[in-house]
């Protein structure tokens, strides 16, 4: 009778924590347990990373959609924030390919030999039906144009490269570069789909969407060697300082050392 009785304490016991096993809150309570693991998925600008939001969107100050990002474990020790403005790389080399394209003009150019060859070159990624970052990029543009002066064509070549070549014709380009008041050294290339993508690979401009491309400037100087990249929308005097060193053949002044 003993064994009886312990044999059903046991079954209840185990009766009871399979109840609590199944019950809704406790069930609940370890879903929440569960997710709380889990890293918080945010949205985040791929030029101002520190634009973020807990949906979709566009970033207000480059118009460019919200991409998602797992949200990362905060360091011990945090890094003081760099506005993406200043953000500047060097690179030593770039390997260019000469492909054959179109300028605005609709003439036949290849893309190495006829603007980068020997030269010094600030190139932007554009299309003409942009209404976000495009427009101030060639608003950028013009004021270097005016601001180089007779530099612009002589010391240093202006490039836009359009990345919607389904759209830009040559003749779109040229009246948009018109709006700009683009001058002889300022040229915008078009092609064929294959051709362009593989300019855009080349140059690290690549995106899925036309919309997303990236509000990026390539400073070269073919003869040194020396590339740098920098954020489009930057001030006119730190892209002129930039510009200028590029075509001294210096290594590139970051922004941060040209607003000291």
């Amino acid at each position: 009778m003993r064994l009886v009785n312990n044999y059903m304490r046991v079954v209840l016991v185990s009766l009871s924590i399979c109840l609590l096993m199944f019950d809704p809150a406790y069930a609940q309570k370890q879903a929440t347990h569960v997710n709380s693991k889990r890293p918080a998925v945010t949205y985040s600008c791929p030029m101002h990373p520190e634009v973020t939001s807990k949906s979709k969107g566009r970033c207000p100050k480059c118009g460019m959609d919200l991409r998602r990002a797992e949200q990362k474990k905060e360091p011990a020790v945090s890094e003081p924030a760099v506005e993406s403005s200043n953000v500047t790389t060097a690179s030593s080399k770039m390997n260019i390919p000469d492909v054959e394209l179109l300028d605005q003009n609709g003439k036949k150019i290849y893309f190495y030999t006829d603007l980068v060859k020997g030269q010094t070159v600030v190139i932007n990624f554009i299309f003409t039906t942009c209404t976000t970052i495009c427009p101030p990029l060639g608003a950028t543009f013009a004021r270097l144009q005016k601001e180089l002066g007779d530099k612009v064509g002589r010391d240093v070549r202006f490039i836009s490269v359009s990345v919607d070549p389904v759209t830009d014709t040559p003749e779109r380009l040229k009246a948009w570069g018109e709006k700009f008041h683009a001058g002889e050294g300022w040229t915008f290339v078009t092609g064929t789909k294959p051709q362009i993508d593989e300019l855009l690979r080349a140059l690290g401009a690549s995106s899925a969407r036309r919309e997303d491309h990236s509000p990026t400037v390539l400073i070269g100087n073919d003869v040194h060697g020396n590339w740098t990249r920098t954020y489009g929308l930057a001030n006119t005097t730190t892209l002129v300082h930039i510009i200028d060193d590029a075509i001294a053949g210096k290594t590139a002044t970051t922004a941060a050392e040209v607003s000291n």
